[in-house]
């Protein structure tokens, strides 16, 4: 794939040259935010036009990182051809962090390029999602223990388990909704341990 100017607008093409697309995020793999950065980079580029001057630098670095982003977001390989020196660079995808087997089952696939993993943030969601499944579960088997009978209270727990577990393990791979996820999971096995101990 080649990243180019084309007419004043930014295009991809194929290897040569051929099948030049206009950048469009609605016909190829990448955001609106970036088809509208490689737009606006084009127009820039057009405008300054010759080498040798600084605002012609500043085009060339733009272009080159505009360039990363592409292959980073579509996952391949991008010639960008300079628009000030005409020169062609390849530019491969960034190379996804290793990750062991179990884990990419588990969590899914890894977060996007350059973005930080929100510990604090997340572990304070996902304590705070603990905390509201046990206290939940637990006022659950408490009741049901006092005024009925200790196997329906283990019975309600049973059902509130099996009927929450599929969610939780559908939302493990959601970005920002995983932390709760993990959150509850775990408050699920703590209130199991005081579920136990108030039944029997």
């Amino acid at each position: 794939m080649e990243l180019r100017i084309r007419e004043g607008r930014a295009v991809l093409a194929g290897p040569g040259g051929e099948r030049a697309r206009e950048v469009d995020p609605h016909s190829l793999a990448i955001g609106s935010d970036l088809a509208q950065a490689l737009h606006e980079w084009a127009r820039v580029a057009s405008a300054v036009g010759g080498s040798g001057t600084e605002a012609a630098s500043v085009v060339s670095q733009r272009g080159r990182q505009l360039a990363q982003r592409v292959a980073a977001t579509m996952g391949t390989s991008v010639r960008f051809v300079d628009p000030v020196s005409g020169d062609g660079v390849i530019i491969d995808p960034p190379a996804p962090a290793p990750r062991s087997e179990l884990a990419r089952r588990l969590f899914g696939t890894p977060d996007p390029a350059g973005e930080p993993t929100p510990w604090l943030t997340g572990l304070t969601v996902s304590a705070f999602a603990a905390a509201v499944v046990v206290v939940a579960m637990l006022a659950l088997a408490n009741t049901l223990a006092r005024e009925t009978n200790g196997w329906l209270a283990l019975l309600a727990s049973a059902v509130v388990t099996a009927g929450i577990t599929p969610s939780l393990w559908l939302a493990r791979r959601v970005p920002i909704v995983r932390w709760a996820s993990f959150g509850a999971a775990a408050g699920i096995v703590i209130a199991w341990i005081g579920v136990l101990i108030v039944v029997f």
